[in-house]
């Protein structure tokens, strides 16, 4: 492994103060899933790493009034067991639970699986479904970045080299979530689709529509064109379809070692497709 100077902060203000100086020469660890690797692949060379695991106050989910607050070193498993989201944001805490192995999720946090932004990351898609924003802080003060605009392409994210993803806000969801994946295996493998849907719900009919969709584009997307075809509309399984087709026709899916682009479009269709029909509470029928 190549050569670089570790340092442990000790508070947040440390962390800050750090990047302020060195931020450009600086990579962040958290729980090391996605870095270290890299670093042994000489992927990367920077001159520090800066270790920000034992930072408290970045560890734990919480709610503060209708706002759920996750921490950026709060990890998968942590997410996976939380009651708080189960409750409020199932769909997120799915997407956790099926993660890698019991290793990578006792390890892995969620600030490192958004910064690392890979197209393919499985707590993308149920935090863009809820509407989630990432807070950002640096000495020049905070920034508040929603997630559907954090993202700019495989390995890039608005994150300057000053700053610290901190924590992740949702605003406290109504309805439904689901997210499901498909991946080459039926676990520890990354996604070859991931989908994730909010649907909010009065007697059947669409009052609010979410969908996400990872995988599938350089980025983790959301799907507004097929999100306006199910608002104040009744849920069937007609309607459910022409979403699902509207949804994929916003990707663009490119073949790779895990899966070719007119398969993931084909798969994505389906998941969809049974996303919101779950969410909707429709029995299984010939749609599914």
């Amino acid at each position: 492994m190549q050569q670089f100077q570790f340092y442990s902060a000790a508070s947040l203000g440390d962390a800050l103060g750090f990047l302020a100086e060195k931020g450009d020469r600086t990579r962040v660890l958290a729980g090391g899933t996605d870095l270290v690797p890299a670093l042994r692949e000489e992927l990367f060379r920077p001159g520090f790493v800066l270790n920000v695991l034992e930072i408290a106050e970045l560890n734990g989910v919480r709610e503060e009034g209708r706002v759920l607050r996750i921490g950026s070193t709060t990890t998968h498993a942590q997410l996976a067991e939380s009651d708080l989201l189960k409750k409020f944001c199932p769909s997120l805490a799915q997407a956790a639970g099926l993660i890698g192995g019991p290793l990578i999720r006792n390890r892995g946090t969620i600030g490192g699986n958004l910064a690392n932004a890979s197209p393919a990351a499985d707590l993308a898609p149920p935090l863009l479904s809820l509407d989630a924003e990432a807070v950002l802080l640096s000495r020049r003060g905070t920034r508040v970045v929603p997630l559907r605009d954090f993202f700019l392409g495989p390995g890039k994210t608005v994150l300057q080299p000053d700053e610290l993803l901190t924590e992740i806000t949702i605003p406290r969801p109504r309805g439904t979530g689901v997210f499901l994946k498909l991946g080459r295996r039926q676990a520890m493998t990354l996604s070859v689709v991931s989908v994730a849907v909010s649907l909010e719900l009065e007697k059947g009919r669409c009052q609010e529509a979410r969908i996400a969709l990872g995988s599938v584009a350089p980025t983790p997307v959301r799907c507004p064109g097929a999100e306006a075809m199910l608002r104040d509309r009744e849920m069937d399984w007609e309607l459910i379809a022409q979403s699902a087709r509207e949804a994929m026709a916003a990707s663009r899916p490119v073949d790779d070692q895990r899966a070719k682009a007119w398969y993931r479009l084909q798969a994505g269709t389906v998941l969809v497709r049974r996303a919101l029909a779950r969410a909707a509470g429709l029995p299984p029928g010939d749609g599914s």
